[in-house]
């Protein structure tokens, strides 16, 4: 969590507010969502009150983590997973309704970006995991690089429980692991989230390990059939740095305040 002291005249308190759409026009064009094809609708999804000054953070737009960002008192709720998707019904009944309802009851304005905060190459989720583990970035490999190549370390060749015991205590929860035992690992490639559709990429690429978020069952066949070690870390575990780094982000460059409101989820 990450705050700034509260302003104690109007003036301060008006350098550190942002208008709604000044936001909105900020975030889209620091993550480029102009360039992505994606199934969720990237910006500004539910707009609220006029000024930002006090943002919410979190991976996915539920009821929990609204209610979190109604008792904190905030102005704007950022999310990597937001409330509409292509295919989805537009009806507002159930669940659906209710998380739209609270949001609009208490004025709070939702953002939502889901790929353009995937490969954001300073706040995105995957330059985020390779931070986090310390590996240093070779190259892209897929379209719109969102699966990376890297290494851990610059020589450094590690079995695959090794390797899998690491990301489990940087991670902080237990992985899953599929693996050839006596394989080597030097090369390491990553894609947060639900990347196990992208396993195929990471093995044209030449590497040893993929390590991803959530994967299906057909996955686990590729992986052993290819050779590649397979660590699935969760979708939820994999994608909450990025956008907490957005909220530095907002923070460094209007002076507002943010919290990261963790809604965990075992996915």
């Amino acid at each position: 969590m990450q705050s700034i002291p509260s302003p104690t005249d109007a003036a301060a308190l008006a350098r550190r507010s942002v208008a709604r759409d000044e936001l909105a026009r900020h975030l889209d064009d620091f993550l480029n969502v102009r360039a992505f094809k994606d199934a969720a609708f990237n910006g500004l999804q539910v707009a609220g009150r006029d000024m930002v000054s006090h943002v919410v953070v979190g991976v996915t737009a539920n009821k929990a983590l609204i209610e979190q960002a109604i008792a904190m008192k905030a102005d704007a709720l950022l999310v990597h997973h937001g409330l509409f998707w292509k295919g989805d019904s537009p009806a507002l009944v159930g669940y659906h309704r209710e998380r739209v309802a609270a949001l609009l009851a208490h004025d709070i304005n939702l953002y939502a970006y889901h790929l353009p905060l995937d490969v954001h190459a300073e706040v995105g989720n995957n330059a985020c995991l390779g931070r986090r583990l310390g590996l240093s970035p070779t190259g892209t490999c897929g379209e719109a690089g969102l699966v990376t190549l890297g290494r851990l370390g610059v020589n450094a060749t590690v079995g695959c429980t090794v390797l899998a015991a690491y990301v489990a205590r940087h991670f902080g929860r237990r992985v899953t692991l599929f693996s050839h035992p006596d394989r080597p690992i030097r090369t390491i490639a990553w894609c947060t989230g639900a990347g196990g559709s992208l396993l195929g990429e990471a093995i044209a690429a030449g590497a040893d390990a993929f390590i991803t978020g959530e994967i299906s069952e057909q996955h686990v066949h590729q992986a052993r059939e290819s050779n590649i070690t397979l660590i699935a870390a969760g979708h939820h575990a994999t994608e909450r740095d990025g956008v907490a780094a957005l909220g530095g982000h907002l923070v460094q460059r209007f002076g507002i305040t943010y919290q990261f409101i963790d809604v965990n989820s075992p996915v």
